[in-house]
């Protein structure tokens, strides 16, 4: 038997030093060739670290949270072969993940390679026994998934490697458990003294340290201006209606990167980046747009680039691209970076006001929130309206009061008389 130690690889663009956000593996698992051993974390991305090699695993490098150099020994496995020392680097696998103030992303791993495949979710009882202070493995989706579906994830039993817990055994444990449904009512009212304790690493880290930066840095200010969408929601069902079927359906979003296109030519300094170190501002030509995209382990924001010289079908092809990009962790680092200017969304969830968070080195970001039928006076006359508000965030360092508003009521005129967004 031989020993071949993989050393932390060198992820490029000049990084010394990744953190260790997590382990899919314990001492005394078998692994095979391209199974995924742990997560690491640059400034940019969640990285996979897979297996060069079939082996048993006998030594990790470092804990969870840990912040280790390049080169750096990161895991022992006991090979088959000669007794020598074999050392390697590993092949990362770049799971991009934009690392924005309003980002919160997490990564789930892959699964084992095809020759160790995954075996079947099945749970060998209702339960499984754990210490209280005992937090199973599972990736953050399976954990909303858990609570969404008020289930203890101590108490199920995982099938994944390490003991790790899944989607399918979370089904099994509502299949086979179900809190014991011949338990008494009152049961659903018993006290609750448990707790969990959660590190602050990885992604999490990255998110809260830009979140801080962001606050402490810009001096933020918000303006809120409520927009009649009616007629611009007649026109998209219209040529949903009309072209739905040959070039996809629009939703509002292309009209919004559209009317954002349009104002900024009048205001020039919201599309714009400004470095506080340096003291300078760089406004910019090209409109990078970035689009807040809800996904399973979090908001991402892939950019839509050069959104001044797209169509709104364009527009609307490649915000659903990159959002099904970002949503399957295959985005690229440079689709996951580079914007302008920001737009997050919620969607029908939107509430009727939000405080979104710059994404500096930007001085603007436009947060939309949900539409809502709401009686309006119009010439005198009460009726039924769509209404929308834009709640939007500004660097006071770099944009004033009043241009923020006039900004915003730009892109209001825009969206209440939809057809100046294509007049030229």
């Amino acid at each position: 038997m031989g020993t071949h130690v993989i050393k932390m690889p060198d992820i490029g663009e000049g990084i010394a030093e990744v953190e260790l956000s997590q382990w899919h593996v314990k001492v005394g698992d078998l692994v095979v060739e391209d199974q995924v051993l742990a997560d690491v974390m640059t400034d940019k991305a969640m990285v996979d670290i897979p297996s060069p090699v079939h082996g048993k695993v006998i030594a990790l490098g470092g804990q969870p949270g840990e912040v280790m150099a390049v080169g750096s020994v990161l895991i022992s496995i006991e090979v088959e072969g000669a007794g020598n020392l074999k050392e390697s680097a590993a092949p990362a696998a770049v799971k991009e993940a934009p690392v924005a103030p309003k980002v919160e992303a997490a990564v789930e791993s892959k699964p084992a390679a095809a020759a160790a495949p995954r075996p079947a979710a099945v749970c060998q009882g209702p339960m499984v026994a754990r210490e209280a202070d005992e937090r199973p493995l599972a990736s953050p989706a399976v954990r909303k998934h858990a609570l969404d579906l008020g289930i203890q994830l101590r108490l199920v039993r995982g099938s994944g490697p390490a003991g790790r817990v899944l989607h399918e055994d979370l089904e099994a444990y509502l299949a086979q458990g179900q809190s014991n449904a011949s338990a008494p009512a009152a049961a659903a009212y018993a006290q609750r003294h448990d707790e969990e304790q959660i590190q602050v690493i990885g992604m999490r880290r990255k998110i809260a340290q830009r979140m801080q930066d962001a606050t402490q840095r810009a001096a933020h200010f918000s303006y809120v201006e409520e927009i009649d969408v009616t007629a611009i929601e007649e026109l998209r069902a219209h040529l949903n209606e009309k072209h739905g079927a040959s070039r996809g359906k629009l939703t509002l979003l292309p009209f919004l990167v559209r009317a954002l296109v349009v104002a900024l030519r009048d205001f020039p300094q919201m599309n714009a980046r400004y470095d506080d170190e340096a003291q300078v501002i760089t406004r910019l030509g090209a409109v990078h747009v970035g689009v807040a995209t809800q996904s399973d382990v979090g908001l991402m924001v892939p950019v839509v680039r050069h959104a001044e010289a797209r169509s709104l079908w364009d527009s609307a092809a490649e915000i659903s691209r990159l959002a099904n990009a970002a949503r399957n962790g295959k985005a690229s680092r440079d689709e996951l970076s580079g914007s302008t200017i920001t737009l997050t969304s919620l969607g029908a969830l939107g509430g009727i006001v939000s405080t979104p968070v710059l994404n500096l080195p930007e001085v603007a970001i436009v947060g939309v929130n949900k539409i809502v039928e709401r009686p309006m006076v119009v010439k005198g006359q009460v009726v039924i309206r769509k209404m929308m508000n834009l709640s939007s965030s500004f660097d006071h360092r770099v944009v004033d009061g009043m241009d923020a508003a006039l900004f915003i009521q730009a892109i209001r005129g825009l969206l209440e008389q939809p057809a100046t967004l294509f007049v030229e």
